[in-house]
């Protein structure tokens, strides 16, 4: 599965292509635009095979025009396939899932964190998209509340610069590329995800996995997941005081970081499981490897 990669590369596309070939599978499946391109076309003299991609957010379609069917993370992405002249019958959602098994909670001290302090934790590539410059300026409202910000991206600099600007930089740790999340999580009192462009939110399916509370501010993906002040709080984008007031109604209301808990670990459970994606994938494969079912 050649997912992503150069722009230019003349080394994957026909071993590709032989592994279809010496396979014969019935069914191919492509991840983004790079391995979708280098499929070669179902309808060919010889190929017996369905050609099915998937789409985690608003990309060009023109990489997708071979395939036969098209499976999309979020139903914002159904709609905009569909809206693009794809039938219906052609075009699946089915969710990622994440994965529940719980760490140990980092240490603290190992973050130079006060034991006793309120964390908010966010995950993701340092970019604009991710709107960590939004969080930065909430902070400043925010006096008993340390940030941990685990990612890494083209924008540290930048977020460096507006911690020290804002005066919090004593209070915020940009701990780079992490492996951990789970551990995070789980010594975190809250995370947020204030993103500008946000397709899914797949912090948010894990936060619930792990039984972390949200805040979230309303791109695409988490209006599309949550329900305010059920599985979490959703705040206008780019408006650093209404994150700073939904922050600090999780850490100061009684009972509400409970309630949030409790109704995302039950949404987690009800659809983004393993379990549940997993046998999502394998229904849509048995209905398109069915005589006559599979291509609509």
């Amino acid at each position: 599965e050649p997912s992503s990669g150069a722009r230019r590369d003349f080394l994957t596309r026909r071993p590709f292509q032989r592994d279809i070939e010496t396979c014969s599978p019935d069914i191919v499946l492509t991840w983004m635009n790079r391995a979708t391109r280098f499929c070669p076309s179902s309808h060919r003299r010889g190929s017996n095979f369905v050609h099915v991609a998937r789409l985690g957010g608003y990309y060009d379609l023109k990489y997708y025009r071979n395939c036969d069917h098209l499976i999309a993370n979020t139903r914002g992405i159904v709609g905009y396939i569909e809206r693009h002249g794809w039938a219906a019958a052609n075009v699946h959602y089915i969710p990622n899932f994440a994965d529940a098994a719980p760490q140990p909670p980092v240490f603290r001290d190992d973050l130079t964190t006060p034991e006793g302090a309120s964390v908010v934790l966010a995950l993701g590539r340092l970019h604009r998209n991710k709107a960590f410059d939004v969080l930065l300026r909430a902070l400043p409202t925010l006096p008993d509340v340390w940030l941990w910000i685990a990612g890494s991206g083209p924008e540290e600099d930048e977020l460096r610069g507006i911690a020290g600007a804002a005066g919090v930089a004593d209070r915020v740790r940009f701990l780079g590329w992490r492996h951990d999340m789970a551990a995070l999580m789980a010594a975190a009192d809250l995370l947020v995800c204030p993103s500008r462009v946000e397709p899914l939110g797949n912090v948010i399916v894990e936060a619930w996995a792990h039984e972390t509370p949200v805040v979230a501010a309303m791109a695409d993906g988490p209006v599309e997941l949550m329900e305010g002040g059920e599985d979490g709080l959703l705040v206008p984008m780019e408006d650093a005081p209404a994150l700073a007031g939904a922050i600090r109604r999780v850490l100061s209301v009684p009972g509400l970081a409970d309630h949030l808990i409790k109704r995302g670990r039950a949404k987690f459970e009800a659809d983004f499981t393993e379990e549940k994606v997993v046998e999502q994938y394998l229904k849509l494969f048995e209905q398109l490897t069915t005589p006559d079912r599979a291509v609509a």
